[in-house]
């Protein structure tokens, strides 16, 4: 196996809450030691970083792989390319295919097609409900066995709450993380934006922001009742959080993220109806914004993640209200989370903790941090360089980004994987 020592590193350690320079020390695909001063003489390969960031590699909760049922957006292997040249080097994937991952038989073919094509980890999620319809609970102890880290019905909120608290008294049996998506789906059915003046003047459909706030409130009584482990995939909006910080509070199983989208963007951003800016939930306002960003930092809210959903042009080159909602984020992760450093928002240590180190510790997986011992998943960045993005250049087979045209810093160098280079940049 290979040794590398990384020096001249600028090391960022979410769990340390450190960013300093120093030197990594990785044998046998595993972190061995890392320090300041000068590197250990030891016959390994030498990197010289000089002088750029070196962190965990990000683990994305919420990636879409369009395959089974709809390759033509996103498969595999070009899902994997892209997060590889984003620095994810874990993608826990959602089961909104077509058909749903709502089957050990359906996990299985999935797990196989991601181990032949795709350079990075690869962890799956399953459906909580059989078809996502909400009516039938899916086998959770089945699919566990099979490989299901985690199981939900993405945005297909679960409105029967007996079959709901079911599902979460036998995911609980069984140890299982339930993740949701907070949202009252009465308030939000047909939304395409939030409701407010801009909203108003645009004559969108929209949705309160109070819908995400009932739609929590409802998921903390059912685990007051159940005792399950929670996580609400996405929190948008200032109403919601007071109810999450309570939920922690009293002690609950529950954990928060949020998306790159709602932390970098606002609802102006969608302009004259620029369909690469809906998304699910809608944008916030920038009053939601900022506040999320503060939860981040507070660490209310504990992971960012991409929620990278491939769309095609057909899906989007539509009116808005009619256009599919999502965006790809695996490649744009990064820089955009980099805007939150270079407004001094949010400082490096802080951003990796919640795209590395909580959301790993979420899954029970050892990865996410530089601690000796964890696997040497790495990204190298230079936060410094500037680029104008072009979505065209994009290794995703769906380029549905809205940070096409737009100013970006900071650009990944190398991801590493077990300690192996599986990307560097040009």
């Amino acid at each position: 196996m290979t040794k590398l020592i990384f020096t001249n590193a600028r090391l960022i350690d979410p769990e340390a809450g450190t960013d300093a320079l120093g030197w990594l020390h990785v044998a046998d695909g595993r972190i061995v030691a890392s320090g300041d001063g000068p590197a250990p003489e030891a016959d390994a390969q030498v990197i010289d970083c000089g002088g750029q960031c070196l962190a965990p590699g990000i683990v994305d909760i919420g990636v879409k792989v369009c395959e089974p049922g709809e390759r033509h957006k996103e498969s595999y292997k070009s899902a994997g390319l892209a997060a590889a040249a984003g620095g994810v080097t874990t993608m826990v994937t959602r089961p909104d295919t077509l058909p749903a991952i709502d089957t050990p038989e359906t996990l299985e073919f999935v797990t196989r097609r991601a181990q032949a094509d795709t350079p990075v980890n690869v962890l799956t999620m399953a459906a909580l409900t059989k078809g996502r319809d909400g009516r039938e609970m899916t086998e959770i102890g089945f699919l566990m066995d099979a490989g299901a880290v985690a199981f939900t019905d993405c945005d297909h909120v679960v409105t029967d709450t007996k079959v709901f608290s079911r599902a979460l008294t036998y995911a609980r049996a069984c140890g299982a993380l339930v993740i949701a998506h907070p949202q009252d789906p009465g308030l939000s059915h047909g939304a395409a934006a939030t409701s407010g003046k801009f909203a108003a003047l645009r004559g969108l459909p929209a949705v309160s922001p109070m819908a995400e706030r009932m739609g929590l409130d409802r998921d903390i009584a059912l685990l007051e009742m159940t005792g399950a482990a929670y996580h609400a995939d996405q929190i948008t909006t200032a109403r919601a959080l007071p109810a999450l910080e309570r939920a922690k509070r009293n002690g609950l199983d529950i954990t928060a993220g949020t998306s790159i989208h709602h932390l970098t963007l606002n609802e102006l951003d969608v302009a004259d109806y620029r369909t690469f800016f809906k998304v699910k939930p809608p944008l916030r306002s920038e009053d939601d914004r900022q506040a999320v960003i503060e939860a981040v930092r507070s660490g209310l809210i504990d992971t960012i993640s991409s929620m990278h959903t491939p769309q095609d042009e057909e899906s989007k080159r539509l009116p808005f209200e009619e256009a599919a909602s999502g965006a790809v984020a695996l490649e744009t992760l990064l820089p955009a989370a980099l805007r939150l450093y270079h407004a001094d928002q949010l400082d490096l240590p802080t951003l990796f903790r919640a795209m590395t180190l909580n959301p790993a510790k979420r899954l029970g997986l050892d990865c996410g941090r530089l601690s000796a011992g964890a696997p040497a998943d790495l990204v190298l960045f230079d936060p410094n360089v500037p680029f104008v993005l072009d979505r065209f250049t994009l290794k995703s087979k769906s380029q549905n980004t809205p940070f096409d045209g737009q100013r970006m810093q900071g650009k990944v160098t190398a991801t590493y994987v077990a300690g192996k280079e599986i990307f560097r940049r040009p």
